[in-house]
């Protein structure tokens, strides 16, 4: 079978031919390389290779093919080498080459980590965790361009299924990520999961508890980066396996009625917000906002008579929540968690400010605590509309516009985003002969407030004489 490749891939797969050749070794590209090509999607940047004997061997020989000649990395505990390519003619940064020889994989309960011994072609298809990425091409003189499909991965691509090449219950167990990757396969490409194959998910979902931390958030992240997240979320949840990783969003599932009163299901509630937002970004951080934002609603959930339930402060209870769910998840303690932690605790005040008569002291304060993330900001809250109601929901966007139109003439009068105060710590500390300390905040706090709720004008002189009147009430004395 003859697939479509680039001019540089086709240079590729030659190099390696030829090399394999001058081996006298058989060889082949496999995996996701095969597949996406066979559907027609761009195909990544990193190419699998097997060949029968010495996988370490090819990558050496390999590299003798290129000019210059690109540095091998030997990873001698797995048997496997890899080459990082980069071609005059390739704009797109180049390639990933992996090379390991064919082999046979058995394994112990309470491990992922394989024992591994040398086989044939056929052994090493049956590793595989799915049969459209078993497929492998022919790399050999004798039949190059071959399609090698054991397990009729090319009718599954065609019928749009995620199935195994063996027994499904044995699959998962040996490799339990392989359920999430089976999620994430099905969200990507848009995939139905066969029937025995979802089964064997579910007879092992608990098995998922022997993969590490790090593996697990990998999955996830490419889930929550796919066209639409929420198809992999609830596959997730439905399999038993989300409850395992991440029980906190599961405690979202679910509504509760009380005297005639219910609230929505937070969890698919989330999944929509998630959808809506993923349709206007693919900023990974923005879409862990929406999973994250009303994360602390089955703690805050309170039911009051004659009123329904309520959620209060769960915007600050849940921005709260967000470093430790960032650490548990082995996410980066960074800016993008404070990023994230940000977004959660200040996704309700924009719907404050759609209300009559908001005063520009209130645009100025979420001007000012929004700073260079408003407009992520606002993404998140116009996402948060999920009403069937179309009449609602046009009425919240209108209202989101009036906040933006005045949030945009505020902005354009005191320039508040990323605005710092006039006049600043170490000024307090030396205009009064003061140490570090809690004085020093108060006068901070009072300038800030009085310039935001429009007091005193944003000028060094006002701030000044405002900080002298605060520093007379507070019993001090100007050196």
């Amino acid at each position: 079978m003859e697939i479509s490749c680039t001019n540089t891939e086709r240079s590729l797969l030659d190099k390696v031919a030829a090399a394999s050749s001058t081996l006298g070794i058989e060889a082949w590209v496999v995996g996701g390389f095969v597949r996406d090509k066979l559907l027609g999607r761009d195909a990544k940047k990193d190419l699998d290779f097997v060949c029968i004997g010495d996988g370490m061997a090819l990558a050496r020989q390999t590299a003798t093919m290129f000019d210059p000649e690109p540095q091998v990395d030997y990873f001698k505990t797995y048997g496997t080498a890899h080459i990082r390519t980069r071609s005059e003619d390739d704009e797109s940064g180049g390639f990933d080459l992996e090379f390991v020889g064919a082999r046979k994989e058995s394994y112990h309960p309470d491990s992922r980590n394989p024992s591994v011994t040398p086989g044939s072609m056929e052994d090493d298809q049956q590793r595989r965790d799915f049969t459209i990425n078993a497929m492998a091409i022919s790399l050999n003189k004798t039949d190059y361009g071959a399609l090698v499909d054991p397990f009729n991965g090319m009718q599954d691509l065609h019928d749009k299924i995620i199935r195994t090449p063996l027994d499904p219950s044995r699959t998962f167990s040996d490799d339990p990520l392989r359920m999430m990757r089976a999620i994430r396969f099905a969200t990507q490409l848009g995939f139905t999961i066969e029937e025995k194959t979802w089964q064997g998910m579910l007879d092992n979902a608990s098995r998922i508890k022997i993969i590490t931390q790090e593996r697990i958030t990998d999955e996830l992240n490419k889930i929550v980066l796919s066209p639409k997240p929420s198809v992999g979320f609830d596959l997730l949840y439905k399999s038993g396996v989300l409850h395992l990783i991440f029980p906190l969003m599961t405690e979202l599932a679910g509504a509760e009625y009380r005297d005639g009163h219910g609230h929505k299901d937070n969890f698919y509630h989330t999944l929509q917000v998630l959808d809506n937002l993923s349709a206007h970004t693919d900023d990974l951080w923005l879409r862990w906002a929406a999973i994250l934002h009303d994360i602390a609603k089955p703690a805050t959930k309170r039911y009051e008579e004659g009123h329904g339930w309520t959620f209060h402060g769960h915007e600050a209870v849940g921005g709260r929540m967000v470093p430790k769910i960032f650490t548990k998840l082995k996410l980066p303690q960074n800016e993008k968690m404070r990023l994230v932690k940000k977004l959660v605790e200040l996704h309700l005040r924009p719907i404050s400010l759609t209300k009559e008569n908001i005063t520009d002291s209130a645009i100025r304060r979420l001007l000012f605590d929004a700073g260079d993330d408003f407009d992520a900001l606002m993404m998140l809250c116009e996402a948060d509309i999920t009403s069937k109601n179309k009449q609602k929901v046009k009425r919240y966007l209108d209202n989101f516009q009036l906040v933006r139109q005045r949030c945009k003439e505020v902005e354009e009068k005191d320039h508040v985003r990323n605005w710092q105060p006039p006049i600043t710590g170490e000024i307090i500390m030396q205009t009064f002969g003061l140490p570090p300390s809690k004085p020093v905040g108060i006068i901070k706090d009072a300038l800030k407030d009085a310039m935001l709720d429009g007091v005193i004008p944003n000028t060094y002189e006002a701030a000044y004489a405002f900080m002298l009147e605060k520093g007379k009430e507070l019993g001090l004395k100007a050196h």
